[in-house]
């Protein structure tokens, strides 16, 4: 081999996707949006693209779905820049607090400000005074979360306030709830947390009057449903919705109504890179948590901790290989795990499902490895690592 030549063809080759990646199907988030939104209408719809859109990748699904929505979410401002950077030009509301200090890229960046204080308020009405603008603001109403937002019982002083800021715009007023994913049923009690939301809703009805008792237009755009309260409280659609994971084409949990058709756009996929047989008594991986008593056919997935596939799960989860579900075996790496395929085999660059359904029918759902790893499924997707690619198809 001469010349170097070789190297200098490999070199200029592109490099090749990883093994390990996320398969999101753009059309599957589009037919879940479809669906959601003949469920609530007349409301309006406002996506949550927080936390890299729900793990799915912000860069390749908010392109895709703006055309599609009334309003994009997010939570910090970081993430609203990144979607006026792409060019993205629908509003945009950061639902997290935020700092006096921050609000002038609001302005600059027509952002859409939550007031959750009269210490934002009054900081938000002297930015966009000095600024000689007029800044989007939402009041946020704590109804009972207590994480954020003017409390229920003092919100009318806030809103008082609003009434001599002269540079903002009140576009809207909302709230959220903390729980809202179990109904009644007929023949069943009540359970708390279903009462509960039904009370933080009441508690934002009595915050409205606040207009009514001062001959006052409302706010225009009036909102409390996320997901769990889209299907479980259609009485607190109001002027419109916040969809986060169902938008995903996942159920908040078991409980929720199935209202909506929606489906997962997202699937874990990655390849095997080593086949071999184990012998028996031979311990895998670190802490040789795991030995069979026999010899069986073991396959190794460059996929570890480090991807977001959760070392506390291991022993535990299925993982499924040519269509088949298997038991992962030993202690998760950071980088890698190992399956027992007992008598079956496999071949490197043979498929392997993490997350998602197999041509088979074979399913593992974010419920499956939230069970595994003692968490809940909103976690288990928004922890999958940024190195893992995203690869956005349409189908």
């Amino acid at each position: 081999m001469g010349g170097g030549q070789p190297n200098d063809k490999i070199q200029s080759m592109p490099a090749p996707i990883r093994p390990t990646h996320l398969e999101i199907n753009l059309s599957q988030l589009r037919r879940n949006l479809a669906a959601i939104r003949a469920y609530v209408h007349p409301a309006k719809v406002l996506v949550m693209l927080k936390a890299n859109a729900y793990g799915h990748g912000l860069m390749g699904v908010a392109p895709y779905i703006a055309p599609y929505v009334d309003y994009l979410g997010v939570a910090i401002l970081e993430e609203a820049l990144q979607l006026r950077e792409m060019g993205l030009q629908k509003p945009i509301l950061i639902a997290g607090g935020s700092l006096p200090g921050q609000i002038p890229a609001y302005l600059d960046y027509d952002l859409t400000l939550t007031i959750s204080s009269p210490l934002i308020l009054a900081a938000a009405e002297q930015a966009a005074q000095q600024a000689g603008k007029r800044l989007k603001v939402h009041f946020k109403i704590d109804t009972g979360m207590e994480r954020a937002g003017q409390r229920w019982y003092e919100a009318e002083a806030l809103l008082e306030q609003s009434l001599s800021c002269s540079h903002l715009v009140i576009e809207g007023i909302y709230t959220h709830f903390a729980n809202s994913e179990t109904i009644e049923t007929p023949g069943m009690i009540l359970l708390p947390n279903y009462s509960y939301a039904s009370q933080q809703l009441e508690r934002f009805h009595e915050v409205l009057r606040f207009y009514e008792k001062r001959s006052l237009p409302l706010p225009p755009l009036r909102h409390a449903a996320n997901s769990a309260a889209i299907l479980n409280l259609p009485e607190s659609h109001f002027d419109m919705v916040r969809p986060g994971i169902i938008f995903y084409g996942i159920y908040p949990d078991d409980e929720a109504r199935r209202v909506i058709e929606i489906a997962p756009a997202l699937t874990w996929k990655s390849q095997v890179v080593y086949s071999k047989i184990t012998q028996a008594g031979s311990p895998a991986s670190y802490g040789s948590l795991w030995a069979s008593d026999h010899a069986v056919y073991t396959v190794t997935i460059p996929c570890g901790y480090a991807d977001g596939y959760f070392r506390r799960m291991s022993n535990q989860p299925k993982i499924i290989v040519n269509g088949k579900k298997y038991p992962q075996v030993g202690q998760i790496c950071m980088d890698q795990v190992i399956v027992n395929l007992e008598a079956e085999t496999a071949e490197v660059g043979d498929e392997v499902i993490l997350l998602g359904q197999a041509a088979s029918g074979e399913a593992i759902q974010p419920q499956d490895l939230a069970a595994w790893a003692g968490t809940g499924r909103y976690e288990v997707l928004t922890n999958i690592s940024a190195r893992v690619p995203r690869v956005f198809v349409e189908k």
